[in-house]
């Protein structure tokens, strides 16, 4: 099991999520929640065709935090 970081953008009439840790693994959706469950199907794929091209699956060193300024 992976545990990556996903980061999700309002975009003007849908959202964007990507993961930086595994470059080119991006999706959107119209909501929010439609936008995760495309994302999670989408580093889902991505992990598995990276298997089946014997490439390494990265490791997640990518982390996130909020400052109040």
């Amino acid at each position: 099991m992976h545990r990556y970081l996903v980061i999700i953008e309002k975009a003007d009439n849908n959202y964007a999520a990507y993961v930086p840790d595994l470059p080119g693994c991006a999706a959107a959706g119209k909501t929010v929640e439609e936008t995760e469950k495309f994302i999670r199907k989408a580093v889902q794929l991505h992990i598995k065709g990276m298997k089946e091209d014997n490439l390494p699956i990265p490791e997640a060193s990518t982390v996130a935090e909020y400052i109040v300024v």
